[in-house]
């Protein structure tokens, strides 16, 4: 049902069963999938790429041109999954010529007031809490969880199953299944609640934790710790994620705590 008070350019393409409340505004080079709810005060702008199953609250702005001033007014789009829910006065800017798109996957849940910018990468079931700010070029893999009023600084890339404290400044790279927190953030431990929610052995939870003490805890620098880790686990999904993440990360990972 598209409400006869919403403004939807003729050549938007919209799905079955979409139901698009008064005052949202749908503009030209727009697709909306099925089974969407785009609601009142929308904006769904020139570059959307919208999943099924998709909800789209009040005062959210998709596909805003982006907040960067090399942009040029490049052809760029947002793609937005099946299924994800962006809340009310969330903000998903169009990506630049870097790598012309901005990505939200699928399941995702976007939290009121959260800002995802130019040329972000977010992955499956990833939650972005309340006021979160993700400035240009962030990667975030699957099953993240970003508290919210947290601040993720340009290119930092946060892997899969990952819990981030609310209210923190991230400017280094967050390593898989790891629980960050403190003022500056630090490692905290593993997110042990969020891999038993999600299948993981017990097996499984103490080999992550086994490696994180070899990592943070041996005294060992990271090169001598990456040799430790590679020597002496055998190879398995686990183990291989973060020997990989640690090995390509650009800006380094998060430290360990003074504590530990």
């Amino acid at each position: 049902m598209h409400s006869p008070l919403a403004v939807i350019h003729p050549d938007a393409k919209i799905g079955n069963n979409v139901t698009i409340d008064p005052f949202a505004v749908i503009e030209k080079n727009v697709i909306i999938g099925d089974n969407c709810r785009i609601y009142s005060h929308t904006a769904v702008l020139d570059g959307a790429r919208i999943g099924s199953g998709c909800s789209i609250f009040p005062g959210a702005v998709i596909a805003g041109i982006p907040q960067d001033l090399k942009f040029a007014g490049e052809d760029s789009v947002v793609e937005i999954g099946d299924r994800t829910t962006i809340r009310e006065c969330a903000t998903v800017n169009r990506g630049t010529a870097s790598k012309r798109k901005t990505v939200i996957g699928n399941d995702c849940l976007i939290m009121a007031y959260a800002h995802v910018a130019h040329d972000c990468v977010i992955n499956n079931n990833v939650i972005i809490g309340n006021a979160s700010q993700l400035a240009g070029e962030v990667m975030v893999d699957d099953f993240a969880i970003i508290s919210g009023g947290s601040l993720v600084h340009q290119f930092t890339r946060i892997s899969k199953h990952v819990m981030i404290q609310g209210g923190s400044r991230v400017g280094k790279d967050i390593p898989p299944y790891t629980l960050i927190g403190r003022e500056p953030i630090t490692y905290c431990g593993i997110n042990i609640v969020g891999l038993r929610r999600r299948g993981f052995t017990d097996n499984q939870v103490f080999l992550i934790q086994d490696i994180y003490r070899t990592l943070y805890t041996r005294g060992l620098n990271n090169t001598e710790a990456l040799h430790a880790i590679e020597t002496e686990y055998e190879p398995c999904a686990e183990r291989d994620l973060i020997l990989n993440f640690i090995k390509t990360s650009q800006r380094g990972i998060v430290r360990g705590s003074i504590d530990d």
